[in-house]
This record gives structure tokens, C-alpha cells and sequence, in this order.
């Protein structure tokens, strides 16, 4: 079947038309209110994106709302750019019309309540009265254009019989769509397919018009009902961008779009939207606002293709499908991110070792993943440098001294006590040392296990990432006998990342005393 309508001519039946509203009921939302450049910069993403309707605005509500929607007219050329309008409100329609004139394409949005809990407390109007305003609102907006939507308010919660009669009425004062929304959020899929099918079954001349879903968010259920109302005959979508809106929000633009793309095979239907634009326009809309969206956010979230199980690591390393239903790179990803954390497996180790340059051995390997995984306990967020400071203290060749735990008692009241085990030349030695402090008794203890005459010139510590839990990173240097070396250690406690430091520097000093070494190489 199809429709012939005046902004898009023959519409396929397994056509939907994205019809998105972030600038009208998504900047609405407390908080999310723009500018009228922001406003002008989202309406042309927008259109960028192969958005087909942009609801622009409501012009009657203030001058810059007026102001805004003129102008997203004036520079909007592909999309229809729709005016809101009450069906009542004869001011109304004449604003909307007026700011809307410049589109090449162009559309008015009229609206009334229908459900007997709108008519009776918010409109306190009878179900006639509604009828009589319904039949003027369309008739004033076919002044302006041709392409006219007509929405029943509260839609789901409307009586069967009297919202055939509306939209009924509707139809025949030149409403060209017919949107049926769940503006409270209240309905469910079967019911809502259920209210579209009825709609085109028993209202005269449904075949001649399209039929539009908003849907809100208040139960989660907003794509839900999208998708059963185009099941349901629907053929156009309401929805915004990150699922901004009233309340708890619309249906998201961006779910929507990829549930059609990914599911083809019972959702068999098309549209204009360019998805590898998806992840751009909602950090421009998130910037724009000041609204990042959740990490856990479908399709957008920062979470959205990062994996930090093991096991979905691994088998997202043997063959992305394995847990990704869609590519990152089709809504604008670069690529999938495996985030090491604790739950992380060796394989993702592996791999994240190989992306950062390191060939290392298996023995290498297992060691710094154990290490990995005591840091991963201490951190919410591993980061690359972490793992290149981790690594690049765990594998070092040619070493003789090998840290293996500390502990500490220190604090304002008594002299610091470190208590430390080396590793040396395969032996495990400990010392217990008190000290001016938990570096100096840390320090001491080396010199106790590890008897040297090596003088400390240097001692610095400084953050590999950002972050309270960020890995400290130390530098120390030892000199002994006119020669100076430079030790570094990275550890999640300070002093730890100090020994660890000092260590390192004793490795070289051994190392040094063994083989001499040239002043300069020459090239």
C-alpha cells in the first residue's frame, strides 16, 4: 500500500519517516532549554543526520520561540520544519504559520486533549466542544499549507469510539498525518498496535492519511511502543535525540533507528537517517546542554561497545558477533574498546599489550597480568598508561632484586615501621625498620636487606593518570662511586611506588658494578 502525501509524495508502506522533536518537546525538558544559535546548529545536524520533519518549535509560547522557528525555516532546506499549535487557539495557528513561511517545505502541528481525564480537568470542555476545535484547527492550518498534522493529546488513554470520531474529523478538515501519542508514558506494545490497527480499520479515509507514534518514556516502554505502533500500521516517528523530553523523556531517535537497522528481519522497514552520524549529534546536543547521556546508554553511552569481562573479551577478540549486534563503526564509533579492569581476562591483556607495543614472553606476560589484577582491584578505570607504567616495572631484565610486599604503620603519633620482603637472587629476605617517616623506614629496609653505600640525590612522585585513584609513578636516583642512576615505579601507594623505584635503581647500580661501561657510544 501506499500514500501519496504533499511533502513526500508516494510513501512506500515499508517507509517510516523520522519525524524529531528535540527542539520542541525534548527542549522543553527542565534544563535543556537553548539559544537561539544552538537551536539553529541542532537543526542543521538535524538535517545533516536525513531527519525527514523538524519539529522546530512552538512560535505562540514566547518571542524567541517565534524567533527560533523562523529562522530554522529560513535556513533549513531538505527537512519539513513543523510549527507546534493548539487546535484551539486560533493565535496559535496564525504564529506557527507565520514562522514556518520561509521553509521550501513546511508543516503546522495541531493539537488538542482527548482522553475524559484532559477533557474533563485540563480543558473542562465536553467531547463536542473538542470535535467543533478540532475541525477549526485543521482548517486554519491548510491556510498556511497543505501538510498538515493533527494530534489527539493524551491519545492513549483516549475512549475507542470517540478517538475514531476525532481523528475522523480530523481527516476531513485536511489533516494530512494523524499522530496518536502516549504522552504520559502509560501504554503498553500490544495495546498501542492494537489503538493503530483500529484506527485504520474502522476510521473513513485512514488509507489517505499517515499515522505518527510519540511515545514517552515514563515506564521505559517508549521504543517499545514505537516499534509495535509501526507493527501496528504507524508510519511515522516521533522521537528526539539521547531520548531528551518531558519527564522521563521520548523515544530515543538513535534506538529506534539501529532496532530497525539490526533487526531488518522483523522490523522490515526504511529511512534517511545517516547512523554513523548518530554519535555526533548527541555529544553536540550533550554539549550543547550539559547533559551527557548515562554510560550504559544504548547505541551512544560511552559503555556502549566497551566489554570488561573476561570472557566477553575474549570472545569479542575471536569474533566481534559474539557479543556485538551492530558495528561501533555504524553509529560512529572508531572501534570496539575492550577496558581492562578486574574483571578482565588474560586474553584482553594480551591483546591490549600487543595495541601498546610489547612482545613480551608467556613468563612475562603472567606476571604482569597478576600485578594487572591487584591494580585492577585498587582502580575503577585502567588506563593505558598505567599498563605501560605496570609493565615496564614488572619486566625488566637483568634483575636481581625483585620486590614482593610491604606493609606499614605510620602516622603522626609514633615513629613510621616498615616491614619489607625482597626478593633477591631467588631468596626471600625480609627486615623490619623503624623511620622518620614511611619512606625513610621503607628505604631503610632495603639498605638492611640489601647492604649498599648507593646515596639518594633524587626523590620525585607524580601521578600517571588523573584521578584520587590514580597509580603514582616515582622516580629515584642513587649514586655510589661516581656512578648516578635513575630507578622509576608506578603503584597504586605511594610508597610502594617508591620502593619499587628504589629497587629498580639498585638493579641498575648492580649491573654497573658488574661491566664497564663507555663513556658514549659512538654512531
Amino acid at each position: 500500500m501506499t500514500i501519496t502525501h504533499p511533502s513526500f509524495g508516494t510513501v512506500a508502506d515499508d517507509r517510516v519517516i523520522i519525524f524529531d522533536t528535540t527542539l520542541r518537546d525534548g527542549e522543553q525538558s527542565p534544563g535543556f532549554s537553548m539559544n537561539l544559535e544552538e537551536k539553529i546548529r541542532m537543526a542543521k545536524a538535524l538535517e545533516e543526520l536525513g531527519v525527514d520533519v523538524i519539529e522546530a518549535g512552538f512560535p505562540v509560547a514566547s518571542p524567541g520561540d517565534f524567533e527560533s522557528v523562523q529562522k530554522i525555516a529560513e535556513t533549513v532546506r531538505e527537512a519539513v520544519v513543523c510549527g507546534l499549535a493548539r487546535s484551539g487557539g486560533k493565535r496559535d495557528i496564525e504564529a506557527a504559520g507565520e514562522a514556518i513561511a520561509k521553509a521550501p517545505r513546511r508543516r503546522i502541528h495541531n493539537f488538542i486533549s482527548t482522553s475524559p481525564l484532559h477533557m474533563k480537568y485540563k480543558l473542562r470542555m465536553e467531547p463536542e466542544t473538542v470535535l467543533e476545535l478540532i475541525a477549526e484547527g485543521n482548517k486554519a492550518s491548510r491556510h498556511f499549507t497543505d501538510d498538515v498534522q493533527w494530534s489527539a493529546e493524551d491519545g492513549s488513554r483516549t475512549d475507542p469510539d470517540f478517538l475514531c470520531r476525532c481523528v475522523e474529523t480530523a481527516i476531513i478538515h485536511g489533516a494530512t498525518t494523524i499522530n496518536i501519542p502516549d504522552t504520559v508514558g502509560f501504554t503498553t506494545p500490544d495495546e498501542l498496535q492494537a489503538i493503530f490497527t483500529m484506527l485504520r480499520e474502522r476510521v473513513p479515509g485512514a488509507e489517505k492519511v499517515i499515522f505518527s507514534t510519540h511515545n514517552h518514556n515514563d515506564l521505559g516502554l517508549g521504543v517499545a511502543n514505537t516499534l509495535a505502533a509501526v507493527a501496528g500500521g504507524a508510519r511515522q516517528i516521533e522521537c528526539t535525540i539521547n531520548g531528551i523530553g518531558e519527564r522521563a523523556g521520548n523515544a530515543a531517535l538513535e534506538e529506534i533507528v539501529m532496532a530497525i537497522r539490526t533487526r531488518r528481519d522483523k522490523i522490515p522497514f526504511q529511512n534517511r537517517i545517516e547512523t554513523p552520524r548518530l554519535l555526533g549529534i548527541s555529544r553536540l546536543l550533550a554539549n550543547i546542554t550539559g547533559f551527557d547521556v548515562q554510560p550504559n546508554k544504548a547505541i551512544v553511552g560511552r559503555n556502549a561497545f566497551a566489554h570488561e569481562s573476561g570472557i566477553h573479551q575474549d570472545g569479542i577478540l575471536k569474533n566481534a558477533a559474539t557479543y556485538e549486534i551492530m558495528t561501533p563503526e555504524s553509529v560512529g564509533w572508531s572501534k570496539t574498546s575492550l577496558v581492562l579492569g578486574k574483571h578482565s581476562g588474560r586474553a584482553a591483556f594480551r591483546d591490549k599489550l600487543k595495541s601498546l607495543g610489547y612482545d613480551l614472553s608467556d613468563d612475562k606476560i603472567q606476571n604482569a597480568f597478576e600485578r594487572f589484577k591487584v591494580l585492577a582491584d585498587q582502580k575503577k578505570t585502567v588506563f593505558d598508561d598505567d599498563i605501560r607504567a605496570l609493565v615496564d616495572d614488572e619486566t625488566r631484565d637483568h634483575d636481581r632484586i625483585r620486590f614482593v610486599s610491604l606493609e606499614l604503620l605510620a602516622g603522626s603519633k609514633r615513629p613510621a615501621q616498615a616491614e619489607l620482603e625482597l626478593l633477591v637472587d631467588g631468596i626471600v629476605k625480609s627486615a623490619k625498620v623503624s623511620g622518620n617517616g614511611p619512606v625513610d623506614a621503607a628505604f631503610k629496609a632495603i639498605g638492611e636487606i640489601f647492604p649498599h653505600e648507593a646515596a639518594l640525590e633524587l626523590f620525585s612522585v607524580g601521578a600517571v593518570t588523573e584521578g584520587t585513584d590514580a597509580q603514582a609513578k616515582t622516580t629515584v636516583r642513587l649514586q655510589e662511586g661516581g656512578k648516578m642512576v635513575d630507578g622509576q615505579g608506578a603503584d597504586a601507594d605511594t610508597i610502594v611506588s617508591a620502593v619499587r623505584a628504589y629497587v629498580h635503581a639498585l638493579n641498575k647500580l648492580v649491573v654497573k658494578r658488574t661491566r664497564a661501561e663507555p663513556e658514549a657510544l659512538s654512531v
